[in-house]
């Protein structure tokens, strides 16, 4: 019998600080995680960029099949006995419906990572590989379609911010968040 690995899936708006978070939980975690994100296989160069940046390829057309491979991925890996730390900015109620449909037979940690709309803006500006007014767009959407396990806000010192997640991991209660969206 396989062992299915456990997920802590990290949430919020673009600039938030979820990479940062998630390295450093990967770091002081007890049990080997993967650190897996879209940014991981956008930079493993998996995608057509300079024909989609030549517009030989449109990028809205190829969009929703990147995204369903990328959440199908999810129980794939951990089926495996992979445990995750996944960082995704959760766009739409479907996305939402998707991942619990996807990953009800997993123990699934969500977390929130929360940023106030000028700072995500202020380390928007000051990253060169992100869209201007992605972070806005992502702020007034990202935390609409779910409950979390546990809510951090990023502005906070990270050191504290990985204890919180490390000890609400630990010390998680059932139902989870993702069983009591899916109980709705």
């Amino acid at each position: 019998m396989e062992h299915s690995g456990n997920i802590i899936l990290v949430n919020g708006a673009s600039s938030s600080g979820k990479s940062t978070l998630s390295k450093a939980l990967q770091e002081k975690l007890e049990l080997p995680f993967w650190h897996y994100s879209i940014d991981h296989l956008l930079a493993a160069n998996i995608l057509p960029q300079a024909r989609i940046k030549s517009k030989e390829f449109s990028w809205a057309d190829i969009r929703p099949q990147f995204f369903a491979g990328f959440h199908h991925s999810l129980p794939a890996l951990a089926k495996a006995g992979n445990n995750l730390i996944v960082e995704h900015i959760v766009e739409t109620q479907e996305w939402m419906t998707l991942l619990l449909e996807l990953l009800a037979p997993f123990d699934v940690f969500f977390v929130g990572v929360h940023c106030p709309l000028p700072e995500l803006e202020r380390r928007e500006v000051e990253r060169t590989n992100r869209r201007i007014g992605e972070a806005r767009q992502d702020f007034e959407t990202v935390h609409r379609f779910g409950v979390y396990d546990l809510e951090i806000d990023s502005t906070q010192e990270l050191d504290a911010n990985v204890e919180k997640v490390i000890s609400a991991w630990n010390t998680r209660k059932q139902p989870s968040a993702f069983q009591t969206m899916l109980e709705k």
